[in-house]
Parts: structure tokens; C-alpha cells; sequence
């Protein structure tokens, strides 16, 4: 087995996991997923991504598909440009998503440094037969990136349609004996044509291009909506929604995805000057977007995953916004420095500064200087709480975390078990964070000094005195 085995909790939780992700569904499914654009290199990226993830299906390897065993999540499967040379790979729910092989290892926030290293760790202890290092043993460039921690980069969203083990298992062989060698084409073999064909191949002629919404290229928001409608014409197949929010930090958020004569509507510098050269081609652009359904919405009705427990409704508006309230008043009482309008920004800086690393159970940290010491601060659900970094460091990620997710998260993209558990995370680093000042007032005056200096703050800035003694950088190259 190319992938590592898990612990026997892992392997409980990585399971919980998988059920929640196909809660509605009794059988197993196919989930075509759309994947929001992120960049601003020309109209077409507002097309964003397509995969399929198989509840089923997983893989010995990124390249040769078998039946899942008790306990395996499945896999995300799709094509991929000049990719070791193949047309397609397959990779776990949880790495495709995150770059990690535990839920509980999710980061909190994430920033370039810390996503590249994750992927670049991941690669090397499972992919390194299709994507190698250098020849001076470095990270090599390319687009292997797309293999693992998508929902860095966007929001995603699942269309999930019940499959059979009959289906399943022909899918298999079918793309087992089938050369696998890559012939990548924007317009004609797209990714999103790979995941038309894997549908299709489920349930015959169900999705198609569209001629005059896209110009004859397939796009992942065409073939969700015929998707969509395909389930109205026959509700007897289960089918259900899900949005898979990105994951909070300084990353860029991702946008709306969008078809082609969609993104050349929304672009100004294109619709601007056409409007101005012809109405009338303006005005035909606008009817074919209202009349090929272009106000789609793909996270109507939609549940949302969570990496560590089953997936839920979306936390109601009125319920965020009381938490938000309740956030600020509890930090203007607790630490006005992590109150402070610049808290967020201080710890984007900080953690930019830090080195990104492992603990001694492979979980995700964070290295930093904090005046003459060095600190290892948990940066995920499962180690939070659980390294040597003074208590204001773990409140001031909590604090960034719960800000960016009630703020910046898709409406229909936060659960209320998300925010109750990051919530809960928080009130337990200040708990911790009091029986720590009280011992270290009391018993050890260097641990005492060391949490005067990182809470002392200069203009509210929680996180000066960690940033000025911050200075390592990651051990691999940047994120794309």
C-alpha cells in the first residue's frame, strides 16, 4: 500500500468522517464536485475545477483503482495537465482535500508556507513515483500541487448521486485497462469533461456541453446544473447537496464559478468595451446567461462537511452574527490585545515568519522564536491545546480562526458544530491560558517573563515581540 495505515482511533474517525460525507445516502455514490475558481489570470479561470469523488472506489496507488475495504473513505478522482504523464489520478478524500491524512490535523488558518509544506510532505511520503524531486532534491514546479489540499485554495461543491457495487466495480476495470496517459485539452478533454464521462458512465447520456452557454466546452457549472435537473426528472435515485467550505487564512478566496459566456458577462474589461462597440452583442450575451440558467446556485439546499464530523445544515444568520457579537465581547474582556483591529493581521504576519513542521505524532506546527525561546505552536483541532507555546499565541489563532470563519466562510458554508467546537477550543486556551499565569506568577519567573513579554502588546499588537524573534522560514518553496 502506497498510503500509510492509520492508528485504530484514526481509523474510527476517518470512517465517521466517510459517513457523513454520504449521510443521506444508504448505498455507495459518486460526488461530482465543483470546485470555485481562484486567480485572476483571464476570464476563463472563473470556470474553476471539476473531480468526482467515489465513496467506494480507492486506489493502491494513485493509479490502479479496487473496491474500498471496511473503514476507507474513497477517492477523488480526476484529470490533470502534464501530471507525470497520466490522464487521471485518484487520491483520498482527506489528502485530495487537505494535504493531511487525519481530520484532526486540518489546520485552523492557513497561509502560502504552511499549504506548501503540507503538500510538499505529502508528495514526498506518497507521490513521489509520479511526481519526483529535483535533482538537487528540491520541490519541483508544475501543477502537481491541484493533487492534494484543494480546499485551500476554494470552496467546493458536491452534487452526490447513489451508485451501485455492480457500477462501482465495472468502473473499475473499465479504467484499469484503459491507457492512462494524458492528452489534456482546454476545450475538448478538459477535467471537466473527465468528470462528464464518469457520471455518464453511471447513468448514460445524462450530462452534456452546452453549445451556446459555453461555446461548446464542457464546464464544471454546466454539467452540475444538467446534474441538478437530472435528479428532478427522477427523485427516485437518492441525491443530495454539500458545500465544502476553503479553509480560513491568509490565502486568496476563491470566487463564484461560472460558465464562459458567464465570466465574459462579469468581466468588465471585456463586457465594458463590447457594450460600448455594440449594445445589441451586449444585450445577446445577457439573454443567453438568464436563458441558460445562468443564476444557478450551486449551494442551494446543500449541507455542509466537516472535516471531523458528520456534515449539518448551515449555521442560520441570526445564530452567526450572535456569535460574532459574543466573540468580541468575550475578547474585549479577556485580552483587549486580541480584541484589537490588527490582531488578525499580526498573527498573518507572524505566521508567515514561522517554520512549518511536525509534531511527534506527525501532526501540523508551527516554529517560532518568542524573545530567546523557541515555541512549537499546534496549528490543528488535535494539538491546539497541546504544545509548549505561551497561551496568548493558541488564543490569538482560535481568536483569528472563529473571526475569519463567522466572517469571510460562505453563507451556506459553516456548520453551528464547526463554531461550537473552535468556540470551545478557545474557552479552553484561556482557561489553560489562567492556570498558567497563576503557575508561572507563583512558581517559575522565566515562564512567568516569557508570558509577560508575549502578552505585553505595543499599540495592541498581541504578537509584536513573537514577530520580531520569528525570523525562520519554511523548509520547501512556496505555495503556488
Amino acid at each position: 500500500m502506497i498510503f500509510r495505515r492509520y492508528s485504530s482511533p484514526g481509523r474510527v474517525l476517518v470512517a465517521l468522517v466517510a459517513l457523513g460525507f454520504c449521510a443521506s445516502l444508504a448505498h455507495a455514490s459518486a460526488t461530482l464536485l465543483l470546485e470555485a475558481p481562484y486567480g485572476h489570470m483571464a476570464f476563463f479561470t472563473g470556470t474553476g475545477h471539476a473531480a468526482v469523488y467515489l465513496s467506494d472506489i480507492c486506489a493502491d496507488d494513485p493509479r490502479t483503482l479496487r473496491p474500498c475495504k471496511s473503514g476507507e473513505t474513497g477517492v477523488v478522482i480526476s484529470r490533470y495537465d502534464h501530471v507525470g504523464g497520466y490522464d487521471w489520478l485518484a487520491i483520498p478524500l482527506i489528502p485530495y482535500l487537505y494535504a493531511v491524512e487525519r481530520p484532526e490535523d486540518v489546520p485552523l488558518l492557513a497561509d502560502a508556507k504552511t499549504v506548501a509544506f503540507l503538500r510538499d510532505s505529502y508528495r514526498r511520503k506518497h507521490l513521489e513515483e509520479i511526481v519526483s524531486d529535483n535533482a538537487d532534491g528540491s520541490t519541483p514546479g508544475g501543477t502537481w500541487y491541484q493533487l492534494v489540499g484543494s480546499s485551500y485554495d476554494r470552496t467546493i461543491f458536491g452534487f452526490e448521486i447513489e451508485t451501485t457495487p455492480e457500477q462501482d466495480a465495472a468502473l473499475i476495470r473499465k479504467l484499469n485497462l484503459s491507457p492512462n496517459r494524458s492528452h489534456f485539452h482546454l476545450v475538448s478533454r478538459n477535467c471537466a469533461d473527465f468528470a462528464k464521462d464518469i457520471i455518464n458512465f453511471y447513468y448514460p447520456k445524462t450530462l452534456h456541453r452546452s453549445v451556446v452557454a459555453d461555446v461548446g466546452i464542457t464546464t464544471p457549472k454546466q454539467i452540475s446544473k444538467m446534474l441538478v435537473r437530472f435528479h428532478a426528472h427522477h427523485p427516485e435515485i437518492g441525491f443530495s447537496r454539500v458545500v465544502i467550505a476553503q479553509v480560513p487564512g491568509s490565502m486568496p478566496r476563491s470566487t463564484n464559478p461560472k460558465g464562459v459566456v458567464e465570466s465574459f458577462l462579469k468581466s468588465t474589461k471585456y463586457i465594458v468595451p463590447s457594450a460600448i462597440a455594440s449594445p445589441i452583442f451586449a444585450g445577446c450575451v445577457f439573454a443567453v446567461y438568464v436563458g441558460t440558467g445562468g443564476g444557478f446556485q450551486p449551494d442551494r439546499d446543500a449541507m455542509v462537511f466537516s472535516s471531523g464530523s458528520a456534515r449539518e445544515p448551515p449555521i442560520a444568520r441570526a445564530d452567526r452574527e450572535a456569535y460574532e457579537q459574543k466573540l468580541k465581547q468575550l475578547l474585549a474582556e479577556s485580552d483587549p490585545a486580541l480584541a484589537a483591529a490588527n490582531a488578525d493581521k499580526a498573527w498573518e504576519r507572524l505566521q508567515s515568519k514561522a517554520r512549518a513542521s511536525f509534531d511527534d505524532r506527525d501532526a501540523p506546527v508551527l516554529e517560532m522564536q518568542v524573545g530567546e525561546k523557541s515555541v512549537s505552536v499546534g496549528i490543528a483541532p488535535g494539538n491546539v491545546l497541546h504544545s509548549d507555546a505561551p497561551p496568548q499565541l493558541v488564543q490569538g489563532i482560535l481568536a483569528a480562526r472563529l473571526r475569519s470563519e463567522l466572517k469571510h466562510a460562505p453563507a451556506k458554508g459553516i456548520s453551528q458544530a464547526e463554531v461550537a467546537r473552535d468556540w470551545k477550543l478557545l474557552e479552553e486556551s484561556m482557561s489553560q491560558g489562567e492556570l498558567a499565569r497563576v503557575r508561572t506568577d507563583s512558581q517559575d519567573p522565566v515562564e512567568s517573563e516569557l508570558a509577560g513579554t508575549v502578552g505585553a502588546g505595543v499599540e495592541g499588537d498581541v504578537f509584536l515581540n513573537a514577530e520580531r524573534g520569528s525570523g525562520a522560514g519554511s523548509n520547501h518553496a512556496d505555495g503556488p
